[in-house]
């Protein structure tokens, strides 16, 4: 008794030659198919990775610097007029019992120049501040060049320069003369960028003592700041107010820095969700492209199509050849794009001397999305090739 004929499995092993075989008759095209879909991986790729390493960066900085800073500086009076600390607020801060560290600064009304010669309205937004001797310590800074005031510094006619206040006076480095305050201060060091701190980066530190007997400064503070326990750091911050000004708390306006680099992340965020958004687009291009370059294969290839079909091959044979060959493209470009989002993530890591982080979903998410999309750009040529008669398609030969 004869059997019914069946016909032949395809093994995936068979069904990834055939795919294989067919991208390889039109590199050109099945390049620039695929370099659509590299170009939304990448792009999306990337931008997780420079966020998450921008991320990395910014818990590294604050485990490094702490969120525990408190500032405490005069806000406005019942009228509208700027309120001012008293000059013993620092000492009674300082009482505070889960308070580790506490200095302060004081705006001095001043002007800074590069030399005697300047005109008086270019300043160049450099503020000239006081400052105690145990500043870096309590803020978390570094010097970069140079020194920070020492007992005998802090007494003379010296000044430390913010980074940003020393590119704006054009200060290459220590042992310069800047005229501060109509008088002459030597330059003894120049501060690393504070980034719970800010306003001293484009500031003209002079020591508490110096400010008293060269600038007639008056020993009020401006700015308090305060390090404390870090299981207390909102117990501090609720009674600081009315302890740096027991008369007047609600003139005093507290604040936590790390607050506002978790809020600058916050934005960062934002602006990441609109370039994930571009990056998606570039993905739906991509697979625009992935269906034109596979309609325009079936076209073409008409003849192959009919001649397997009459030598049996059956219409899902067909379909799973053409879907094959959309799944192969949409791979190229998605492994393509994962491996470049990877080099530019690493490189503008580098360049700001961030960690480089890559999650782990990102690269299996841009992949799962690549095959995705070449799975549903190669489903209607594949059906449409599929469709074919043996006897039309053979017409063309």
């Amino acid at each position: 008794m004869t059997g019914r004929l069946r016909p032949g499995r395809l093994t995936p092993a068979d069904m990834a030659r055939l795919g294989a075989t067919g991208l390889r008759t039109h590199p050109l095209r099945v390049f620039l198919s695929a370099l659509g879909i590299a170009i939304g991986i990448a792009a999306m790729l990337s931008v997780v990775g420079i966020s998450t390493s921008s991320r990395a960066e910014l818990d590294r900085t604050l485990d490094r610097l702490g969120t525990n800073l408190l500032t405490a500086a005069p806000g406005e009076t019942r009228t509208g007029q700027k309120a001012v600390l008293p000059e013993e607020s620092v000492v009674m801060v300082d009482r505070i019992g889960p308070v580790d560290s506490v200095s302060a600064t004081a705006a001095i009304e001043r002007s800074v120049y590069r030399n005697d010669h300047v005109p008086a309205g270019q300043t160049s937004s450099i503020a000239v501040l006081a400052a105690r001797s145990d500043l870096l310590a309590t803020v978390g800074g570094t010097v970069h060049a140079g020194s920070w005031f020492t007992a005998a510094t802090a007494a003379f006619p010296t000044v430390v320069l913010g980074t940003t206040a020393a590119q704006r006076l054009d200060v290459p480095g220590v042992g310069y003369r800047v005229w501060l305050g109509g008088e002459w201060f030597v330059v003894v060091g120049i501060l690393a960028p504070v980034p719970l701190a800010e306003e001293l980066d484009s500031a003209a530190l002079v020591g508490w003592q110096a400010a008293r007997q060269y600038l007639d400064f008056d020993g009020r503070p401006t700015r308090i700041y305060v390090r404390a326990a870090e299981s207390q750091v909102a117990a501090v911050r609720s009674v600081l107010g009315r302890t740096a000004n027991p008369p007047a708390p609600n003139e005093v306006a507290v604040s936590r820095p790390s607050d506002a680099l978790a809020a600058r992340q916050a934005t960062d965020t934002a602006l990441n969700g609109l370039l994930l958004g571009l990056g998606a687009v570039a993905l739906l291009v991509g697979g625009v492209g992935i269906a034109n370059t596979m309609v325009i294969s079936v076209l073409q290839r008409r003849a192959e199509i009919g001649l397997r079909r009459a030598l049996g091959a059956t219409r899902h044979q067909i379909r799973v050849q053409f879907l094959a060959e959309s799944l192969l493209l949409s791979a190229l470009g998605g492994t393509g794009g994962t491996l470049v989002g990877i080099g530019i993530t690493g490189l503008y890591a580098y360049s700001q001397g961030w960690p480089t982080v890559v999650p782990a979903w990102g690269m299996a998410g841009g992949v799962a999305a690549t095959l995705l999309i070449g799975a549903v750009a190669g489903l209607y040529p594949a059906i449409r090739a599929s469709r074919l008669a043996p006897t039309t398609a053979l017409a063309g030969l």
